[in-house]
């Protein structure tokens, strides 16, 4: 079983070496998946653009979540919409699907995620949700956005095809104690300043991983504070993870690419780009191989 542990953010540029800056916090090395959550980018407060042009995905839910700033969704199954603070997008990629995010002009500060489709939705149709509302929910100092799952009560009608919440929370200073699945491995990102999960201080950006076992949870913050709180049963299928593609084998991956390249319909059209897509990078040159936990 892997320990409770911080995870470090990496600078990672998004669309490109000129493109926006994320703070990467997962995957990292030692740990792939925090239940089946799989990919987290905390961008911004940024005046940056994003400008992400059409690409693909298979295997995979993509989460977008704005605290600042809209960002316009278009997709291959015809989507086409402005998403604004505390709404959520979630696609379900299925066996493939492509889309552009475009930030409107001004300040920009948001939280990008993905989550690992098991065996028995990964195949087949995609999907596009948005939620404009979503179930709040609140405490003595404290108020959250319940994003996928159920936590305080609160359920998401989110779509999500394994355990799992996710939860935005909004900290006034003092000490907030939680209520947790102790089935549930959870990661604690510290959005907007410090905050002291379980007695261990987490640095602005990092995120704290707590393991399974905890039915209870005890954040500190010295001033208002914002953190996402992710958690789900800890996902047993191996992975394979390259660029935006989630599968299970190499094989599947340079399967996945290849389409992509060929603008195989299993990707679809992205209206509104003039054709216009983001070309997949080439393959290492070593077989990928799943990614696995390190205790």
């Amino acid at each position: 079983m892997i320990a409770d542990r911080t995870l470090e953010p990496r600078d990672v540029p998004l669309g490109g070496l000129r493109g926006l800056r994320v703070h990467r916090t997962l995957p990292s090395r030692p740990l792939p998946t925090i239940g089946a959550w799989c990919f987290v980018d905390h961008f911004g407060p940024t005046e940056a653009p994003m400008e992400v042009l059409p690409h693909p995905h298979t295997g995979l839910q993509t989460v977008t979540w704005p605290i600042e700033g809209s960002i316009r969704h278009r997709d291959s199954l015809g989507s086409d919409v402005v998403l604004r603070p505390r709404e959520l997008n979630l696609m379900t990629s299925g066996a493939g699907v492509s889309h552009s995010e475009f930030s409107d002009p001004g300040p920009m500060h948001g939280i990008q995620l993905w989550v690992a489709l098991p065996e028995h939705r990964r195949h087949g149709a995609a999907d596009f949700e948005h939620h404009p509302a979503l179930p709040r929910v609140s405490g003595d100092g404290w108020e959250g956005v319940v994003l996928v799952g159920r936590f305080a009560g609160q359920e998401s009608r989110a779509a999500v095809h394994t355990p799992l919440v996710g939860v935005e929370l909004r900290l006034e200073p003092g000490r907030h104690e939680f209520d947790l699945d102790p089935a549930f491995e959870y990661g604690v990102l510290a959005v907007d300043g410090d905050v002291t999960v379980a007695g261990e201080p987490v640095l602005h950006r990092a995120m704290r991983y707590l393991a399974p076992g905890r039915d209870a949870l005890v954040l500190e913050v010295d001033r208002p504070t914002i953190v996402m709180l992710l958690g789900g049963e800890p996902f047993e299928e191996e992975i394979v993870m390259w660029w935006n593609f989630i599968g299970r084998s190499h094989d599947e991956i340079v399967r996945a690419r290849e389409e992509w390249e060929a603008q195989e319909a299993r990707y679809g059209h992205v209206e509104g780009h003039d054709g216009q897509t983001i070309p997949a990078p080439p393959m290492p040159q070593v077989r990928l191989t799943p990614r696995i936990r390190r205790a």
